[in-house]
């Protein structure tokens, strides 16, 4: 066998699960609710907006490690969703990798195209936006709501300590 430090790692992808987003019709109503209940803190209210995807969120923080994003949509295709699958869906399943550009190549490798959250496919240069962490979702399949997201774990942190920080 080749001693470890000539292995070639490229091939692994080190995907490790980071949190999940949820649907909410009420944000400050549900995010109150689990923050009580779960002995949490949560963050101020963020805003994502691109183009027509429009959506407001918090952070619930429980423990040291485990975060909720609750999520309400104003406008794009959250919102459709939260129409027809109702308050308290369940429709992300989020990672983090410490290097999402090799996640990008594996993936293609394995004959999966990554996307944007519009479901638009994601190249290399496209990964970096909207929010300065490199992003990219995988497609769902079999007619699933449910998406998985992949993000950039240093730069994706580091936002979500600072979000901590200010958490009541």
């Amino acid at each position: 066998t080749k001693p470890l430090h000539f292995i070639n790692t490229s091939h692994i992808m080190n995907l490790r699960f980071s949190h999940v987003d949820i649907l909410v019709s009420h944000l400050q109503k549900t995010v109150d609710y689990h923050k009580q209940l779960l002995d949490g803190v949560a963050s101020e209210v963020q805003v994502w907006k691109n183009g027509d995807f429009h959506v407001e969120f918090q952070v619930l923080f429980h423990s040291d490690k485990e975060r909720i994003f609750f999520v309400h949509p104003i406008s794009g295709n959250l919102k459709t969703l939260l129409e027809e699958k109702g308050n308290g869906t369940i429709y992300r399943l989020c990672y983090v990798s410490p290097d999402v550009t090799n996640c990008h190549f594996q993936f293609l490798s394995k004959g999966i195209q990554p996307e944007n959250e519009n479901g638009d496919p994601i190249h290399l240069n496209d990964l970096n936006k909207p929010n300065e962490t490199n992003i990219m979702w995988l497609p769902k399949q079999h007619g699933s709501s449910l998406s998985i997201e992949v993000l950039e774990e240093e730069t994706f942190e580091k936002k979500l300590s600072a979000l901590r920080a200010k958490a009541t």
